[in-house]
């Protein structure tokens, strides 16, 4: 690894999809509380399900990641591309783990919505309307939104375990089943730019921006520590990680201290119980700023590639 090093972010892409919905709040073309059947199709319970609730990872709709279909055809063929239809075919497959508002459950379904809705709703593609209202406007010139496995040089080989737990590269793989939870490449400077902006509400209104910190408790978490609108707060730490097979990013702001964190790793085998990154930045936090130490339970990390479906 190197500080120049270009790297698959995972889930911090969630940040920059419910940024775009957000904006599309602040310009009066949806609303928070509407129901995602007015812009997708065919999602169960979709008329009682709001943005909102997807944005808190409250919508009850089951994770097509974590669905035994979806892990058995990411080892057969990681080179397969999806669209997001697909992914959610794969989730509506599955009954809805509890009723809209009644629960948490992090869920790459959710954030897939959002992006149809950004896109439904801009009509622009979502790797365009990232670019043009989020990546242009704050100059994160080494940010990208690939739509297969295109990966720009210089990176590092990101090392994952398949089904038999032996290491294997997932450098290539493609990362198009994460799309709008998860697909997206950046480096350790835009990460800092982001992180920063994201915590000051850079591109939203002050009001949205604090609809975007309101925080809702969620399960593995200190009672103090929430899940936003896209975001987690952890002991004042505001940001979010991201794991994909053989990467793991987390970007995250202190206000408080004026200070951010951002660690990129080129694996995503487990590490003190749970994810690689999450270990790390626990440790530099209880270091660096021992009053607000980043903590992250095993009930909102990715599970670790290899492990079944839970």
């Amino acid at each position: 690894m190197k500080v120049d090093f270009y790297q698959r972010i995972g889930s911090v892409t969630k940040t920059f999809t419910v940024t775009a919905v957000l904006q599309l709040v602040d310009q009066g073309k949806l609303k928070l509380d509407d129901p995602i059947a007015k812009y997708v199709n065919g999602v169960p319970k979709g008329d009682q399900i709001t943005l909102r609730q997807l944005a808190r990872m409250q919508s009850g709709l089951h994770n097509y990641s974590a669905t035994e279909r979806f892990h058995q055809a990411l080892y057969e063929d990681p080179q397969r591309p999806y669209t997001p239809r697909e992914l959610l075919d794969l989730a509506f497959a599955e009954p809805n783990d509890f009723a809209p508002g009644q629960g948490f459950e992090y869920s790459n379904t959710n954030t897939v919505l959002l992006g149809l809705t950004v896109e439904r709703v801009s009509g622009q593609t979502l790797p365009d309307y990232v670019r043009d209202h989020i990546l242009n406007p704050l100059k994160l010139s080494h940010t990208s939104f690939p739509t297969d496995s295109a990966f720009p040089e210089p990176h590092a080989q990101g090392l994952t375990l398949d089904a038999q737990n032996s290491a294997v590269p997932a450098t290539d793989w493609n990362p198009s089943w994460a799309w709008a939870a998860g697909a997206m490449v950046s480096t350790l400077d835009d990460m800092r730019t982001w992180a920063e902006a994201l915590a000051a509400g850079a591109l939203l209104t002050p009001e949205t921006q604090k609809e975007r910190l309101t925080t809702v408790t969620a399960p593995g978490l200190p009672p103090q520590d929430g899940y936003g609108l896209g975001i987690f707060d952890l002991a004042g730490w505001v940001g979010h990680n991201g794991s994909l097979p053989g990467y793991q990013t987390v970007a995250v702001h202190l206000a408080e201290k004026q200070m951010t964190l951002v660690i990129m790793i080129n694996t995503d085998t487990p590490a003190g119980g749970g994810e690689p990154s999450t270990a790390l930045a626990n440790a530099i936090t209880k270091v660096v700023t021992p009053d607000h130490v980043y903590t992250l339970g095993p009930e909102v990390q990715a599970p670790p590639p290899s492990a079944k479906p839970r």
